[in-house]
């Protein structure tokens, strides 16, 4: 089952929260994002149902491979749509907010031509 928004900007904060700390609990997303506990849990046990994560006895998520996965691809748009927006001369605070907005409704045809692009803009 693809991921809606949502469940992608769950899965990319617990990403981004676990390059800095091997432990990542619901809490620990909730103070990223500023979300209440009871939407982190809602959004947890839906991630966890469909296998893009798990819960350990002591509480900590670990993303499946098919997270990783999806963490990673949502992430990688954010990363390069945010460089590049900020190569057109829009600034980092709407530059980040826009992406945001993008990674999630951007075919991968269009983001692989707007990556290939923007590659082949900052090496020349």
């Amino acid at each position: 089952m693809p991921l809606r928004e949502s469940g992608q900007m769950y899965l990319e904060a617990i990403y981004v929260l676990s390059q800095k700390n091997e432990n990542i609990r619901a809490i620990d997303v909730g103070a990223y994002l500023g979300y209440s506990k009871p939407s982190v849990s809602r959004a947890v046990g839906i991630l966890k149902r469909h296998d893009y994560i798990v819960v350990d006895d002591d509480g900590f998520i670990v993303m499946t491979q098919k997270g990783k996965d999806s963490a990673e691809k949502v992430y990688e748009r954010h990363t390069v749509l945010t460089k590049m927006l900020m190569a057109l001369g829009i600034d980092e605070k709407t530059a980040t907010e826009d992406a945001c907005r993008m990674e999630h409704v951007i075919s991968d045809q269009s983001f692989d031509a707007i990556k290939k692009h923007y590659n082949d803009y900052k090496n020349n």
